[in-house]
């Protein structure tokens, strides 16, 4: 998990869901061996006319089918919805320098008005002349400062192999208008253990709902037009593989 490319690309795959809402979808794709699938739960899935608060949980794995390694990821896209949004007014903001440094707990704690989700992220690391190890880590989301206008987030996770290391990356939700959709995250990521390691599993739940000054605040909020919401991404992997989709899913407004 050297360099924090496993928790890049967690966080790019929650950010998958993050901003288009609906029923849960799920997405399996395949070039070769590799197998990447996804899944991911909104709640609730009817929606006020106007919008509302969601809350989503999504699960990421990648895999071979005949048992070998899989590749290592490169750079991950993301198009997403225009009908979702991240509101992050009025929740208190966490920076990196606050959390540089600090295990799982110790984060939480100091930055715990923040923490806008949670998780846990896992790699396959095979080191030269060790046997194959897996390993894993919670997965924290904090509400970053904005940048230029534009609301981040700050993931969070700690590595114990080979050294105990903070990995701490900031991540930006760009608006555009292409069409359909309005959010765009790109993700660059680094090689994990030097080469020797690569991301098998992500969990995250991401959503802060309510707050004293507005019971009907939602850190992460949708509206459904037109029955469906939609995102389109693209997995680059280091070997040359890659993997496109479109993922449309159903929603309904409440009477």
């Amino acid at each position: 998990m050297r360099g924090g490319a496993l928790l890049r690309a967690t966080v790019a795959a929650a950010l998958l869901g993050l901003l288009s809402c609906a029923s849960a979808y799920a997405l399996r794709a395949e070039v070769g061996p590799v197998v990447v699938s996804a899944t991911a739960d909104v709640r609730p899935r009817v929606l006020p006319p106007k919008g509302g608060p969601v809350r989503l949980t999504s699960v990421t794995r990648v895999w071979t089918k005949d048992g070998s390694t899989p590749p290592s990821l490169g750079k991950l896209r993301f198009l997403f919805d225009r009908n979702g949004s991240i509101r992050a007014r009025g929740v208190p903001v966490c920076t990196v320098a606050r959390l540089e440094g600090t295990t799982p707990a110790v984060a939480r704690r100091r930055c715990r008005g923040a923490l806008v989700g949670t998780g846990r992220v896992a790699a396959l690391v095979e080191l030269p002349g060790a046997a194959p190890v897996r390993v894993s880590s919670p997965l924290s989301f904090f509400n970053g400062p904005r940048q230029g206008g534009r609301p981040t987030l700050i993931a969070h996770a700690f590595e114990r192999l080979p050294d105990r290391e903070t990995h701490l990356v900031p991540i930006e939700v760009e608006r555009v208008k292409r069409g359909r959709y309005g959010y765009r995250v790109e993700v660059e990521l680094p090689e994990i253990a030097d080469g020797y390691g690569v991301a098998t599993l992500a969990k995250a739940s991401l959503g802060r709902s309510g707050s004293v000054r507005s019971p009907s605040f939602g850190y992460i909020r949708a509206r459904c037009a037109g029955g469906r919401l939609q995102v389109y991404g693209t997995a680059s992997f280091r070997n040359g593989d890659f993997f496109p989709a479109t993922l449309a899913s159903t929603c309904r407004r409440r009477r």
